[in-house]
């Protein structure tokens, strides 16, 4: 990076009276705001990128500008090479991918060189007539993207044509629209993430979602610098994959009779006819949606719990084949329905068709196999099953349910893919490279961790967004929990205390969007926004760059790009914070 003046030292919020200089979410590690004349955006600038990968990028912003603020810029491999046709461009956003330097001077921010070498490490310079946005890599280029994208200013509403270049920040740009133009302030970022893993997860079981849609999240997941979607495709209430080498899956497992009415256990069922599931296709579709996003698909087949729709299908495969089932049409059957895999080597040769069906789709390295919540009682009562143990010297059905694991290991491994399993893992025993996604508390991923396993947090009373969000929540969700967006945004995922080696095996974490209560598009919004972007900050921003009321003001600007977006959201943090998102 080139020498550069500093107008201010350190990476302390920089305040105005009221107003932010910058409304950047996760918040980079660090922001220095120059003096000088605005970065000017209209129909006459040109964004240059060289190669395949800034190409990539400068696609996706291109497609934003013109989208959401009906400016369209052009795209060039090089500038001109007359001077004439050079002053007719307002100005130039250049893309490189080279390794990043320090900051010249470099004064103390909290981080060493080695950290401009993680994947996602990016630098950005907003200058008069030139911003340049450096990727140490592809994916640290497309974040200083998304950190540009945030420095432009959005009105309240969503018919934007342009800000005048008199906006002091994107807040005080509501009341600032005429002309064409794009206005931005000189900046120097310097940025990389915490943590290698930064997702979010999607249930499409209990409620599915179009193609588009689910687009659309993989895009929320890119605007906030997420780079891992966790898809969870079956449970009891539907298999959503298509399958080729099981078609009956489709035919019954992808259809439920009906639905429940209101918060379990309900008032009722429904008569609607419900499913469906996405062909391969489409899930191809989806994965090479989210690579261009540097977003890694991880795709999940629940077993050996949480099985209904298999074994509706295939009756048989049940501890209790006499008994007639159906895909479930309530929640929370775990240890009330039989929803269990019974152990045999057909069940374990469909697992092998159904899991390299799943990894011909997905390429991405890791493969969630769920085993969580695998009520073990329909494996006590049933014969067959204790002579399955007793033939393969399984002493009771913890190892039982560790033995599962260790099949579908297996074949996960046979592939050189890595698996994830929820905690509910550590009851049984690890088995050998299991990744474990801790969801019932913070201790079982350090638990993990110790073990020597990656560990991804995601525990329930920070990270699952479908749990009530207020007090008096009053619409349909799961109101034992209570995650309002500050416990979310304050949550350590490494406490202070774990030993370095341990906190190594912390490799991230990610929100969840269990679909239950959720049956559209507005209500899981709702659910998701505005705790979605307080996680991004968790899994991206170093602890010292975190700043919870300096993030409560930077959600007035964020729920504005809500609005501009299309999104819904709970607007609940300002009641309980007690201030106004309109007085700026």
């Amino acid at each position: 990076m080139s020498s550069t003046t500093l107008s201010v030292s350190g990476s302390a919020p920089a305040l105005s009276g009221k107003h932010l200089k910058h409304s950047i979410i996760p918040e980079p590690q660090v922001v220095v705001p120059l003096d000088g004349a605005k970065f000017k955006i209209d129909s006459k600038s040109v964004i240059v990128a060289i190669g395949c990968e800034e190409m990539n990028s400068a696609t996706f912003l291109k497609s934003y500008l013109q989208r959401y603020y009906g400016v369209d810029v052009v795209v060039v491999d090089k500038l001109p090479a007359r001077e004439s046709d050079r002053k007719a461009i307002s100005s130039v956003i250049q893309l490189n991918l080279r390794q990043l330097a320090g900051i010249d001077p470099m004064p103390n921010f909290g981080y060493d060189l080695s950290d401009l070498k993680r994947e996602g490490a990016y630098h950005l310079q907003v200058g008069a007539a030139q911003a340049t946005l450096t990727g140490a890599n592809p994916s640290g280029l497309f974040y200083a993207i998304q950190t540009l994208i945030q420095l432009l200013p959005v009105p309240a509403g969503q018919n934007i044509t342009a800000i005048t270049p008199n906006s002091v920040t994107a807040s005080s740009a509501k009341t600032s629209i005429s002309g064409t133009s794009l206005y931005l302030p000189q900046i120097l970022v310097v940025d990389f993430p915490r943590f290698e893993y930064r997702g979010m997860h999607l249930d499409v079981v209990r409620h599915i979602y179009s193609v588009d849609y689910v687009k659309q999240y993989i895009d929320y997941l890119a605007l906030h610098k997420m780079n891992y979607f966790h898809w969870h495709l079956t449970d009891d209430q539907g298999w959503r994959m298509e399958s080729k080498s099981h078609p009956l899956l489709n035919e019954i497992g992808s259809w439920r009779a009906g639905t429940i009415i209101g918060i379990f256990p309900g008032t009722g069922v429904d008569s609607t006819r419900y499913g469906g599931f996405y062909t391969i296709a489409q899930m191809k579709e989806i994965v090479e949606y989210a690579a261009q996003r540097y977003i890694t698909v991880v795709p999940e087949i629940d077993v050996p719990g949480h099985s209904m729709a298999i074994i509706a299908t295939y009756p048989h495969f049940s501890t209790t084949p006499e008994i007639p089932k159906q895909p479930a049409i309530t929640w929370g059957i775990y240890n009330r329905q039989n929803n269990v895999l019974a152990p045999s080597e057909e069940v374990f040769k469909f697992l092998e068709d159904v899991f390299n069906e799943l990894m011909d789709v997905f390429p991405g390295k890791y493969i969630h196999i769920g085993a969580d919540e695998c009520a073990k009682k329909w494996w006590e009562e049933s014969a067959k099953t204790q002579e399955f143990m007793l033939k393969y010297g399984l002493k009771d059905e913890n190892e039982l349910q560790k033995y599962f694991a260790k099949r579908i290991a297996d074949i996960v491994h046979a592939r050189g893919r890595e698996f994830i399993g929820w905690d509910e893992m550590l009851d049984d025993g690890l088995v050998k490279g299991a990744v474990v996604m801790s969801w019932r508390n913070v201790e079982n991923g350090i638990k993990a961790a110790e073990l020597g396993h990656k560990a991804i947090m995601t525990p329930i009373k920070y990270s699952y967004f479908n749990v009530a969000q207020k007090r008096d929540e009053d619409t349909l969700c799961h109101r034992a929990w209570f995650a309002p967006v500050d416990s979310v945004y304050l949550f350590e995922p490494v406490p202070s205390d774990v030993p370095a080696s341990v906190a190594a095996n912390i490799i991230g974490g990610q929100g969840c969007m269990w679909t239950e209560y959720f049956p559209h598009k507005q209500r899981l919004e709702y659910g998701i926004f505005p705790r979605f972007s307080a996680l991004a900050e968790v899994y991206w921003t170093l602890p010292a760059n975190k700043n919870w009321p300096k993030f409560q003001l930077k959600l007035v600007d964020q729920f504005d790009r809500y609005d501009l977006w299309g999104a819904n959201y709970s607007t609940e943090i300002f009641r309980s914070a007690g201030f106004d998102r309109n007085r700026y």
